[in-house]
């Protein structure tokens, strides 16, 4: 419940004020790198490697996931050298060879000039059509494009509250009707499951098994926004519902009458809490 919770305030990030911090502009891994890439023979290939323009999840046949999230790129010894989020700063070395991709990890105290060391170098190939042993994992390898289109539009300093839900609706709309739909919404939490279980190296199995838990905890999630924010009644959210009340604040209230105490409320607000969260399984 926890990473469900997580996922939708992924899906829906609280804006910080216009003169937040915003994060460095970084280069990003070149768009003809991007997409999918697998190890060994399409029939049966060893490894996925996903890479979006700032992040790269590789998915092995076997054995834990890993997840990269870019922090700059930047060119180097003829290679494009990724370096990831935290204290280490992993950096993932790429580099196109042929109509292929070849790839290394070089040990974190290498110099520029030595690269890639002694990491040994992996190839990649595309797929002409994705191989069944990573059909699965289609929608969190879609979520890894979108969580940085969200993030852009929704990120510290950076975005307003119409384009944030703007941002949603065109990473989530599938039907291209402009509007999110039960299904529509699933997809994201159940994309945002997948990322979330990769960023904690689990295995392909487990990875897939993620997707098979938002496929319930996603529809359920997926509900209780819809159910929350579907003003029109027409089962359907548009950007215009997910910026109410947050695109303008605005309060107006009444000259006449006398304030209540409100103190007298907390006994009514405990037990819909418990409510609440009975019913959403909280701990």
């Amino acid at each position: 419940m926890n990473r469900l919770l997580l996922a939708l305030a992924l899906l829906l990030p609280p804006l910080l004020p216009a003169n937040a911090q915003a994060p460095d502009a970084v280069a990003a891994v070149p768009e003809r790198l991007r997409g999918a890439w697998f190890a060994g023979d399409c029939a049966a290939p060893a490894g996925m490697l996903a890479l979006s323009a700032r992040a790269a999840a590789r998915v092995p046949a076997e054995g834990p996931a890993r997840l990269l999230r870019f922090t700059e790129a930047r060119q180097a010894a003829g290679w494009t050298v990724a370096t990831g989020r935290g204290a280490e700063a992993p950096r993932l070395l790429l580099r196109p060879a042929g109509e292929g991709l070849e790839t290394a990890e070089p040990a974190n105290k290498l110099r520029d000039d030595r690269l890639p060391g002694d990491a040994p170098v992996t190839a990649w190939r595309r797929c002409a059509a994705t191989p069944l042993a990573f059909a699965s994992q289609g929608e969190g390898v879609a979520f890894l494009g979108s969580v940085e289109v969200l993030e852009a539009a929704c990120g510290p300093g950076i975005g307003s509250v119409p384009d944030c839900a703007a941002a949603i609706v065109r990473v989530g709309d599938v039907s291209g009707d402009n509007l999110l739909g039960t299904a529509e919404l699933a997809r994201l939490f159940r994309g945002a499951a997948w990322l979330l279980s990769i960023q904690s190296e689990a295995g392909p199995e487990l990875a897939g098994l993620a997707g098979g838990a938002g496929a319930l905890g996603g529809l359920a999630a997926a509900r209780v926004v819809l159910e929350s924010l579907d003003y029109d009644g027409d089962n359907r959210l548009s950007a215009r519902e997910l910026a109410q009340d947050r695109a303008a604040l605005a309060t107006v209230g009444e000259a006449r009458g006398r304030p209540l105490a409100l103190e007298r409320l907390s006994d009514g607000i405990a037990v819909l809490r418990g409510v609440v969260e009975g019913l959403m399984g909280a701990d």
